[in-house]
């Protein structure tokens, strides 16, 4: 009889649980409570997401950069003046030529103390910059020697540059900001993309 009485238990209660799984759990996605949340979410995301873009300059207009103008402010990343010291290019000459216009090419304190780690090879356009007038010698703020990142930053905030650069990284972050044209090296010369008054510039 005990056991006869435990099987029944059993039974009522496999039963009782099994009424249990068929019942629709609070968290199910199906419930109207539920479907409103969610969307509630996607909601504050999407604001979250255009929160966080990119501050668009006032001086952008139609996607053109009318922050640009002669005489036209090239900042050098060190690979371009690599480039240039290897291909026998004088930075204002060949800058002036792609452009049809006066260049000013500036350099931050990140780019000569890059210039400085490679030692021997770049005494020469160590010099040149340091003793040539022409090139204006940024002041760097932050911490660290990185060019890359301080040239991006500098991009972002102010519209008036140009990049000058050969790395393949760096032109893709610059790519990203919207106005910004890019000076590189091409056929023993400089080109320049995004920027449509550039008559001097080699036809790809």
């Amino acid at each position: 009889m005990v056991n006869k009485k435990k099987a029944a238990q059993k039974k009522a209660t496999n039963a009782k649980c099994a009424l249990l799984k068929k019942m629709i759990s609070l968290k199910d996605p199906r419930l109207k409570s539920n479907m409103l949340k969610a969307e509630e979410k996607k909601k504050e995301l999407v604001k979250k997401q255009e929160s966080t873009k990119p501050y668009m300059s006032s001086a952008l207009f139609f996607s053109y950069n009318t922050a640009l103008g002669p005489p036209y402010r090239i900042l050098l990343d060190t690979n371009f003046i690599n480039f240039s010291i290897r291909n026998k290019l004088d930075i204002i000459e060949s800058s002036v030529k792609c452009l049809y216009a006066k260049t000013i090419p500036c350099v931050t304190e990140c780019v000569l103390a890059e210039l400085e780690q490679f030692g021997f090879k770049f005494r020469t356009a160590l010099r040149i910059i340091r003793s040539d007038a022409r090139f204006e010698i940024l002041p760097c703020i932050h911490k660290g020697t990185y060019a890359d990142d301080c040239l991006v930053e500098r991009a972002t905030q102010h519209k008036c540059y140009i990049i000058a650069t050969c790395d393949k990284d760096l032109k893709r972050r610059i790519r990203k900001i919207p106005g910004v044209p890019i000076m590189y090296l091409s056929n023993h010369r400089y080109s320049i993309e995004r920027m449509p008054d550039a008559y001097g510039a080699p036809r790809n």
